[in-house]
Order: structure tokens, then C-alpha cells, then sequence
């Protein structure tokens, strides 16, 4: 895996801000970075991991991308321009083994897309589906107001976009890497989406809608961003917040 993705792995496993920072900013700004992250609070308390934990990440070492889990934010990864996929990696095991692993942790999460940095791999790769379970799980109101509709999986490769529509809707929208938190973001009516298939041949999908709110979503997440930088803040919402008041 390392030797495909290489380089690329890099900022998606940095782990501490002073790292990040001296690859952007260099070793003064870098300890600059570390001393206001530090005052902030901003690299949280002291990880705590169990005696068993220890001695399993001890035998096997730590997980390495694709993850079977989705990253948080905070992971620097999430904050990654993501490189575009070269031609000769197209074919690649590589690049078939992450398509699965997206694709099974999308479906085990029950969510409608999921790009690769998510999984901790900064390329240019998305997975969609909104399969008919799901949107049949949806009252027949909301999948009107939203403007839903099913679609088969699509697997997208160096994706880019184009607004066909450009007024822009609001609804509430999530997201696995801000996971417990919804808030209104808005998005643009309609866009096509372009790139290639795994095959290397090009595809061209256009949509509207809820379909439309979800490319864009999923597209931000290759340029480093989430939709808490596009939200309505006013209506940032912990989705448990009633039970703690029960």
C-alpha cells in the first residue's frame, strides 16, 4: 500500500500539529503551531488505551489506510487537497482494494457517499449509492421536499464538477467524519459530475436535487473541506441532544 500511494500518505498520517506545521510552515512556524495548539487545548487529553489494546496494536502495529473505520475531523488527512489518481494505478490492486473498502464501509455505515481521504487516503476517489432500502426508509413527504432519488452505486475516479444550476437550496446535512452533528449547508440545485470509471473510461453523471447535495458534498472532501465550513452555523445540532436532556 505505502509504496502506491507514497508520498500521498504523508500529511494523511501526521499525527501531531507540530508535524503538520513544519511541513507547511517549517520548523519556526512549526513550533509556533505546536505552542498555540497546545495553549488551545487543541491536541485534547492524554490518549488512554486498555492493556489488551496495547499489547494487540503492539503485535500488529498500527492500522494503515484504507481504514475500515471513517477518519474524524481533526485528522489532518480531512484538511488534504487530494492528488489526482495516475493512469498506471488505475488497473492496480491497490486502487481495487480501496474501492472495496469504501464501498463496504459506506454500506455498513448506511451512508449515501464516501471519498477516500475519509478512509485516510488523500486521491481523488468517490463512492455514491443511494440504494432503494435507504431511500424507501424515507417518508414519502421528505423524499419530495428533498428532491430524492435512488441511484446505483458509481464509483468516480479524478471526479470534477460543473454547476448546471447555480440557486442554492438549504437543507440539514451530515456527515460520518462529523459524526453526532447535522446543520443546514447550502447547495446548488443541479451539477454534473465528470471523471473516470475504474475501467479508465470517461462517465459524466448529471443531477439534481438531494443527488446533486450529495456530489457536492463528497467533492468538497477532496479539496479539504467539510461542511461545517459551509453550515449555517445558527444550526449546528448534536443529534443527541435530547436524550442528554431525558
Amino acid at each position: 500500500m505505502g509504496r502506491m500511494w507514497g508520498g500521498l500518505l504523508l500529511l494523511g498520517r501526521l499525527g501531531e500539529p507540530a508535524l503538520l506545521c513544519r511541513k507547511v510552515l517549517g520548523a519556526g512556524g512549526a513550533r509556533a503551531c505546536s505552542s498555540a495548539a497546545a495553549r488551545n487545548g487543541l491536541e485534547g487529553p492524554a490518549r488512554r488505551r486498555s492493556y489488551w489494546h496495547y499489547v494487540r496494536r503492539l503485535v500488529k502495529g498500527p492500522p494503515s489506510p484504507p481504514y475500515s473505520h471513517v477518519c474524524q475531523v481533526g485528522d489532518p488527512v480531512l484538511r488534504t487537497v487530494a492528488a489526482p489518481v495516475e493512469p498506471a494505478q488505475l488497473a492496480g490492486p491497490e486502487l481495487q482494494r480501496l474501492v472495496q473498502q469504501l464501498v463496504r464501509v459506506m454500506r455498513r455505515r448506511r451512508c449515501v457517499g464516501l471519498s477516500a481521504p475519509q478512509l485516510g487516503v488523500p486521491l481523488q476517489v468517490l463512492a455514491l449509492e443511494f440504494p432503494e432500502a435507504l431511500f424507501r426508509a424515507c417518508s414519502p413527504r421528505l423524499r419530495e421536499l428533498r428532491q430524492m432519488e435512488s441511484f446505483p452505486l458509481r464509483v468516480v475516479v479524478n471526479p470534477s464538477l460543473r454547476v448546471l444550476d447555480s440557486r442554492l437550496v438549504t437543507f440539514p446535512e451530515g456527515c460520518e467524519s462529523v459524526a453526532g452533528f447535522l446543520a443546514c449547508v447550502p447547495r446548488f440545485q443541479a451539477v454534473q459530475l465528470s471523471g473516470l470509471d475504474l475501467r479508465g473510461e470517461p462517465v459524466t453523471w448529471q443531477a439534481s436535487g438531494w443527488t446533486a447535495r450529495i456530489i457536492q458534498h463528497e467533492m468538497d472532501h477532496l479539496q479539504g473541506c467539510l461542511f461545517i465550513d459551509k453550515m449555517d452555523s445558527t444550526t449546528f445540532t448534536n443529534v443527541h441532544w435530547m436524550e442528554v436532556n431525558d
